[in-house]
């Protein structure tokens, strides 16, 4: 299987799928982001944003293997993933795609993000492509750039921990740091925003705040200045809404450090925040370990 003689894209017919088993699978973590700049570039692997969040444990699960009518389903419904799409392109892969998660979607969380990185790796292994993980991640970086619906969310996962993007771009172009600090985490989530909306109209207050923000990360790297620089962002970015503003004003007042979640009606809690302030929040932790493979060929199982 790959490109043929008139650069043409041979793909297994379906007597050759039915004896091809192999399977490859991925884990990617969650990535809530605290504050965020926007800047675009002709060139997808250049365009990115600037930033910071947190990795999660919770994350997205993706299980790959060779299929002649190529599909994408996440938690067993068929979804239309464009950034899935792109990369499947790019790797010149058909097949597919399943991915799990007990993240909400579009409220976020880098679901699209994740499922992206992750079929890159999986696909990678399974089609045998011999790409390395930079290369793997700036395909899907450049993929979700296309597909508008997220600029920064690959490389965070990509590290885990609490990353700071300090340049834009794919993983091969910018330049990384991170707050040296793991923690419980707690969030909310009240619905949806839309991503490509937010960073496909007027975006110059949202970068100017993303950019002061970042400066005063960099001065104080913890994860109280963290939540303080994401809070100080929302205001500015005029992206703070009535809900949420009530919610993370509870858990301060409850003795408690939140802040909103970007791009979500979502809010994200250190330790015990929103439990101490009387909320039944989801659960879960600061990510160590970033996207890795999990199940190497031949090993993997995936069920339609």
């Amino acid at each position: 299987m790959g490109p043929s003689a008139d650069g043409e894209t041979d793909y297994p017919d379906d007597a050759d799928v039915r004896t091809m088993t192999e399977a490859a699978t991925a884990f990617v973590p969650g990535h809530v982001t605290g504050f965020f700049t926007v800047d675009p570039d002709d060139d997808p692997t250049k365009a990115g944003s600037r930033g910071a969040g947190l990795a999660l444990s919770k994350g997205v699960t993706v299980t790959v293997r060779p299929a002649a009518d190529p599909s994408t389903r996440l938690n067993g419904e068929s979804v239309d993933v464009e950034a899935v799409d792109h990369v499947l392109g790019a790797l010149e892969a058909s097949a597919a795609v399943r991915a799990e998660t007990g993240l909400p979607v579009g409220s976020g969380f880098g679901v699209s993000g994740a499922m992206a990185l992750g079929a890159a790796l999986a696909a990678n292994a399974v089609f045998e492509r011999g790409l390395s993980t930079y290369e793997l991640a700036a395909v899907a970086h450049g993929a979700e750039v296309r597909a508008g619906t997220g600029l920064g969310d690959v490389v965070a996962q990509l590290h885990g921990g609490v990353p700071v993007r300090l340049e834009p771009g794919g993983p091969q172009r910018n330049r990384m740091d991170a707050v040296p600090a793991r923690s419980r985490v707690e969030f909310l989530t009240f619905g949806e925003l839309s991503t490509a909306d937010v960073i496909g109209g007027d975006t110059d207050a949202i970068t100017r705040a993303g950019e002061r923000a970042l400066s005063e990360l960099v001065r104080e790297p913890t994860l109280p200045a963290l939540f303080e620089a994401s809070r100080t962002f929302s205001r500015e970015a005029d992206l703070l809404t009535d809900r949420v503003r009530s919610v993370v004003t509870d858990v301060i007042e409850a003795g408690g450090d939140a802040t909103m979640g970007m791009l979500g009606a979502t809010v994200v809690a250190l330790d015990t925040g929103l439990s101490d302030a009387g909320y039944d929040p989801q659960v879960c932790a600061v990510d160590p370990a970033g996207a890795t493979l999990l199940v190497p060929p031949g090993e993997a199982t995936i069920s339609d």
